[in-house]
C-alpha cells in the first residue's frame, strides 16, 4: 500500500510539470501560478495597507513640537531593526536581483523590510510604501515559483509577476503596475524581461481584486483634479514644456540626494545614528511644514484644495525635496514615487500662479510625469499610472511630458543598478 501511495503522488507532482492536456484554450498551468501569485501579493498588500494605516492614526496623534520626537524615535527604532535584523536593502537591490541572480528575490529580508518601513512611512518619512511592497510580493513570487519547481527565465517571471502584484495594489492600476515592474528594470536589453508582461498582467489583476475586497476600495481617481478641457494641438506642446520644468526639477531632486548620500557616508556611523539624525531633521521640517510629512496619498489632494499662495508653494517645493532625498539617504525604507508626485503637484500649481490662464490640471499631470520618468525611466507605465490615479483619460499629453522626462533624464540614471554599463556577473 505504501508504494501505491508513493507512486500516486510522484505521478500527482509530475501532472505539476504538464500542460492541462485537456484544455481547449489558451490558459495552461502557468495561468494559475500566476494568478495564485497575484491573489497571495493582494492579501500581503491588504494586509500590510491595514496596518500602516492603523499604525499611521496612532503616530498622528502626535502633533506641534512632538512631531519631532516621534519621527526621531521611529528612526531609531527603524535603524535597530536594520541593523539587528538585516539591512533588506533598497529598490536597487531589487532590480540587481532580477537581472543578475536569476530572477530570485530573497524572503529572508522581509520582515526587516515590513518592520522598517512601517515605522517610517507611518510616522511621516517622506518615502511611500510602494518599495516594500514590491520587494515582499516579489520574493513571494519567487518563493511560489521555487514551490512549483520553475528555473530560469519561467521563475524570473513568476518574481515580476510578484513585482507587479505589489505595484498594481498601491497604485490601483494593473496595466500601469504591470509595465512599471517591467520598466523599472530599464536597461538597453530590457526588452528581453517584456516576455513577462502577460504574467505580470495577470497577477496584476488578481492581486487588484483580492486588494479591493480587503480595503474596499473603489472605482475612481485618488486625486481630485479639475476636469481638463482640451483647447487645441497646443496643449501638447505645453505638456512637453511643462514636463521640462518637472525634468530640471527631477535632475535638482537627483543632485540634491547625491549631496545629502555624501554627507550621511562621510562618517561610518551605524544605521541606526543615520536613522535617528534623520528622524530629527524630518520632524523639524515636519513641524515648520505639517504637508510635507507622510508620503503624499492624502496630502496631494490638501495641495490642490488649499488655494496656497505662490510663496508657500515655493517653500513646500523646496523642503519636499530636500525631505524625501534625507528620508532615502539617512538609511529610511519606503519608495519615492507617490512624494515625486507631489513635487510634481507643487511644481504644476506653482506655474498655474505664475500664468495664471494655464490649464491647472495640465501642468500638474505634467510636472508629475515628467518628473517620475526622469528619475524612474518609466515613461510608459508613468502615463497609464497616473492617468488612473488623477482621472485625466487624455493619454497622449501625459505621454508627450513623460517622454520629455525620459529622454532629457541624466545619463547615468538614479537608480544605479539599471546602469547600461552593469555587466552581468
Amino acid at each position: 500500500m505504501k508504494i501505491k501511495r508513493r507512486r500516486r503522488l510522484i505521478r500527482t507532482f509530475n501532472l505539476l510539470d504538464q500542460p492541462i492536456r485537456f484544455n481547449p484554450f489558451v490558459f495552461s498551468r502557468t495561468f494559475f501560478m500566476w494568478a495564485v501569485t497575484g491573489l497571495v501579493g493582494g492579501v500581503i498588500a491588504g494586509g500590510y495597507w491595514i496596518v500602516l494605516e492603523h499604525f499611521t492614526e496612532f503616530l498622528a496623534e502626535f502633533q506641534g513640537w512632538q512631531v519631532i520626537p516621534t519621527m526621531a524615535i521611529c528612526g531609531l527604532l527603524a535603524g535597530l531593526v536594520i541593523h539587528f535584523i538585516g539591512d533588506p536593502g533598497e529598490i536597487h537591490l531589487i532590480v540587481n536581483n532580477i537581472r543578475f541572480n536569476k530572477g530570485k528575490l530573497e524572503p529572508k529580508n522581509n520582515p526587516s523590510m515590513i518592520l522598517s518601513s512601517l515605522f517610517c512611512v507611518a510616522s511621516g518619512g517622506s518615502l511611500g510604501p510602494e518599495a516594500p511592497l514590491v520587494q515582499v510580493t516579489g520574493s513571494t513570487g519567487t518563493w511560489l515559483g521555487k514551490i512549483f519547481r520553475l528555473k530560469g527565465e519561467e521563475l524570473r517571471s513568476l518574481s515580476i509577476a510578484g513585482m507587479a502584484s505589489g505595484f498594481t495594489a498601491l497604485f490601483g492600476a494593473p496595466l500601469g503596475g504591470s509595465l512599471f515592474s517591467l520598466e523599472i528594470l530599464h536597461h538597453k536589453h530590457a526588452v528581453e524581461y517584456y516576455k513577462a508582461i502577460i504574467p505580470a498582467l495577470v497577477a496584476s489583476c488578481f492581486s487588484y481584486l483580492m486588494f479591493a475586497l480587503i480595503i474596499h476600495l473603489g472605482i475612481g481617481a485618488t486625486w481630485d483634479l479639475k476636469a481638463y478641457h482640451y483647447t487645441g494641438i497646443y496643449d501638447f506642446l505645453y505638456a512637453a514644456l511643462f514636463g521640462i520644468v518637472g525634468t530640471l526639477f527631477g535632475w535638482i531632486f537627483i543632485f540634491v540626494v547625491k549631496f545629502f548620500k555624501k554627507v550621511f557616508e562621510y562618517r561610518n556611523f551605524p544605521i541606526y545614528i543615520k536613522t535617528l539624525v534623520g528622524g530629527i531633521i524630518l520632524g523639524i521640517i515636519a513641524y515648520n511644514f505639517p504637508i510635507t510629512r507622510y508620503f503624499g496619498h492624502n496630502e496631494i489632494n490638501q495641495l490642490i484644495d488649499g488655494n496656497f499662495g505662490l510663496n508657500f508653494l515655493l517653500l513646500i517645493l523646496v523642503f519636499k525635496i530636500l525631505a524625501i532625498a534625507i528620508t532615502v539617504t539617512s538609511g529610511w525604507r519606503g519608495g519615492f514615487i507617490i512624494p515625486l508626485f507631489f513635487v510634481g503637484t507643487t511644481l504644476g500649481l506653482i506655474i498655474h500662479n505664475l500664468f495664471p490662464a494655464v490649464d491647472t490640471t495640465l501642468a500638474i499631470v505634467s510636472c508629475m510625469a515628467a518628473i517620475n520618468a526622469c528619475v524612474t525611466r518609466t515613461p510608459m507605465s508613468t502615463t497609464i499610472i497616473l492617468g488612473t490615479l488623477t482621472g485625466f483619460t487624455y493619454f497622449v499629453p501625459i505621454l508627450f511630458a513623460s517622454l520629455t522626462g525620459y529622454f532629457l533624464a541624466p545619463r547615468i540614471p538614479f537608480i544605479g543598478s539599471q546602469s547600461e554599463k552593469l555587466v552581468e556577473e
